[in-house]
């Protein structure tokens, strides 16, 4: 577990890391990465969300360049920050999410960007594939592909282009068990052919079966790495804890549910795209904080309960009636509103006023023809005085106001409905300390209110503090359920990570 490289055989590594920063304005992403992966070697990169994975791979691929520090492929330097000279190096990235053009075959993605003759590219990639074992159909449209087979045609691309460098980037997120497997005898195989794998991943078992080294990075840094059998699981969740993280629960106010008080929303066996057979209770006025890496599915069941897409099994029911498949616009209208995780894609409308963007849900019932100004003045102003949203008035353009004072905007909005649950996805992300506690405020009032919540959070944190009782999900099922005492930072993280611990309910 030393830290400290050793630069006598730093020459024997495919990729070289050192001591490399990278900051974005005064925010210090990377601050001094050190890092070696040699042939034939999987090195795990473990890390929580906002750790500085994202961005060291973009840098090592070109998209970003380095503040400072060197990057070596086979001892060659780059020297220069651009996709196309990593590529040419040798390094390739396959994504979380494969990005293959829908209409072409296989064989069309991964032969575009070559300049050869294509008989002779051809012969190559089936000379490829039958070394691998692989036994894709080449003049298959990849839009029949399944998940794990966009993921192999990724892979091929990479190799063809004789990458010694395959980064993966949680590669399992959306595999089945057998595809799983399937995906880890690959690797395997690609380690006996010497390629060098940096295997990024949120699921701290895969860490022990496929990897040979692993690293953990926080806080811009790498905390801890070695070979794997110097850790067990428990090792790596303590790592990936905060410093000052004393085990302490938040002295809060917890308000669970009523002994026999009726559920106002339920989920039985409920089933679809990136989750599978989750059955939950939320009751009146309480919080169920909803936690999870990223790829745990928790957007996905969020997105899939609201109607925006669609449910494969199992029930949702709204104060005991069913409103399973429902569209997004009939969702509402029975009693669920939602606030999305990215309120710059799909939250506000940036060039409209502040007014407009707070009444959009209601309104239908503002007017019947022509809409009713005094109305919506009326509403909008009084949660812009409720939230105290900072603006130069209600007619203000949403996108010249912060980003605290947008995502006030956006879960007034949410409440202009009277909904009987509602659900905040990342409700306090890339806001300062002032709003966070404002939406605290709001969620707390919710509760008062009698209003359900499902809160969805990457800030572990934020879910002990605010929720009554939380759930954690892991590779898209419900790995635990905490009350009580239970609440507590060190066991979300645990089963966030798959490693269950602590009373789990």
């Amino acid at each position: 577990m030393n830290l400290e490289f050793d630069k006598d055989k730093a020459g024997a590594a495919m990729l070289s890391i050192r001591d490399i920063h990278k900051s974005f304005g005064s925010n210090e992403v990377l601050r001094g990465i050190n890092l070696d992966v040699r042939p034939g070697e999987a090195l795990a990169l473990i890390g929580g969300n906002g750790a500085g994975k994202s961005t060291l791979v973009k840098s090592i691929m070109g998209v970003y360049r380095p503040d400072s520090g060197h990057i070596y492929i086979n001892g060659e330097e780059l020297e220069s920050s651009k996709p196309a000279v990593s590529l040419d190096k040798g390094v390739y990235l396959v994504p979380q999410e494969p990005m293959l053009f829908p209409n072409m075959t296989v064989e069309q993605n991964v032969l575009t960007g070559f300049r050869e003759r294509y008989a002779l590219l051809h012969e190559r990639l089936s000379a490829l594939m039958n070394q691998l074992g692989w036994k894709l159909e080449l003049r298959r449209s990849a839009r029949t592909l399944s998940i794990a087979e966009q993921q192999l045609v990724e892979i091929l691309r990479g190799l063809l282009r004789e990458a010694r460098v395959l980064i993966l980037d949680e590669p399992t997120s959306a595999l089945t068990f057998d595809e799983v497997n399937a995906l880890f005898r690959t690797i395997e195989n690609l380690k006996q052919k010497n390629i060098s794998i940096v295997y990024i991943t949120h699921r701290l078992n895969e860490v022990f079966m496929i990897a040979s080294h692993v690293a953990l990075m926080k806080d811009g840094v790498i905390a801890l790495q070695g070979e794997v059998g110097e850790f067990s699981q428990d090792m790596l969740v303590k790592g990936l804890l905060p410093d000052d993280y004393s085990g302490r629960k938040f002295e809060t106010k917890k308000t669970p549910p009523a002994a026999g008080s009726r559920p106002v929303f339920e989920l039985r066996n409920y089933s679809g795209y990136g989750f599978k057979d989750i059955s939950i209770t939320i009751h009146e006025g309480e919080a169920l904080g909803l936690s999870g890496v990223v790829g745990a599915g928790r957007t996905e069941l969020a997105m899939t309960v609201f109607g925006r897409d669609a449910v494969k099994s199992g029930k949702a029911l709204l104060d005991g009636k069913d409103i399973t498949g429902l569209k997004t616009q009939d969702i509402i209208k029975k009693g669920i509103n939602y606030v999305c995780e990215d309120r710059f894609l799909n939250g506000i409308f940036r060039i409209t006023s502040l007014a407009a963007n707070i009444t959009s849900s209601c309104l239908r019932s503002l007017s019947m023809f022509f809409l009713n100004f005094a109305a919506e003045h009326t509403i909008a102003g009084g949660y812009v005085k409720d939230f105290r949203i900072k603006s130069a008035g209600i007619e203000q353009e949403i996108g010249s106001l912060s980003g605290g004072n947008q995502q006030k905007a956006v879960i007034a909005r949410a409440l202009t409905t009277n909904p009987r649950l509602v659900i905040l996805d990342e409700p306090t992300r890339g806001i300062d300390a002032g709003a966070r506690g404002d939406i605290y405020a709001i969620i707390n009032e919710l509760k008062a209110r009698k209003v359900a919540v499902l809160l969805i959070s990457s800030d572990i944190e934020e879910i002990v503090e605010l929720s009554d009782r939380v759930i954690t999900m892991f590779q898209g099922r419900v790995k635990a359920e905490f009350e009580g005492d239970g609440i507590t930072r060190d066991n979300i993280m645990s089963a966030c990570f798959g490693v269950t611990r602590g009373s789990a309910a």
